[in-house]
């Protein structure tokens, strides 16, 4: 398991490119309250912007995803189908 997620997606890469192992990845919850708070002030898009977190912990490699998004980002991917 990598944790934090955001701050090491090249570590990631480096542990998918070097083992055959499954890769977790932790979104922590200081990622989660950070784009929470940005997103309550008008900043930001937040369901944009986890979606796009999700997708550069996967792209980097990350096969399964720990976050307090889960069932925000089910909701998302079931209503995209």
């Amino acid at each position: 398991m990598v944790k934090p997620a955001l701050p090491y997606l090249d570590i990631i890469r480096r542990v998918r490119d070097n083992f055959s192992y499954p890769i977790a990845a932790y979104n922590v919850s200081g990622e989660f309250s950070m784009i929470k708070a940005a997103a309550k002030l008008g900043w930001i898009d937040g369901e944009k912007v986890m979606m796009e977190t999700l997708l550069s912990i996967k792209r980097a490699g990350a096969d399964l995803i720990l976050t307090y998004f889960a069932k925000e980002a089910a909701r998302v991917l079931s209503e995209g189908e």
